[in-house]
């Protein structure tokens, strides 16, 4: 008997916590991404408004344009590709935010391979 008194508070307890997801505090501005590669943690800084996107990585800058799906979501495609990697088009997901970071989720648009990093807002 017990065991069923615990499956409904188990339940109406996770139902009621929601992640925070304050997309809006975060489609401008400037932000730092850090990832490990090989080891060695790696810094991209960008900038962005409505509708661009400025990322600088290893003292290098590049351009794309920003089309927002809805306010947690949105496409980036760069302006000025190098190859047909770069052509590609990638969907953004903001997940949760919390404070001046947020944890997304992303993948090339059409592609079902997601990966998930944390960027935090600088200014």
């Amino acid at each position: 008997m017990k065991k069923l008194l615990i499956l409904p508070v188990i339940l109406l307890l996770a139902s009621c916590y929601q992640q925070e997801r304050n997309c809006t505090d975060f489609k401008t501005g400037k932000f730092k991404f850090e990832q490990e590669i090989d080891g060695k943690t790696q810094t991209t800084i960008f900038e962005r408004t409505e509708d661009l996107e400025i990322d600088t990585y290893e003292g290098k800058s590049d351009t794309a344009s920003i089309r927002w799906i809805n306010d947690c979501e949105y496409i980036v495609q760069k302006i000025h590709p190098k190859n047909m990697q770069e052509k590609k088009a990638v969907h953004m997901k903001i997940l949760t935010t919390k404070g001046d970071a947020y944890t997304f989720e992303y993948s090339f648009v059409g592609d079902s391979n997601r990966q998930k990093g944390t960027v935090t807002k600088i200014d």
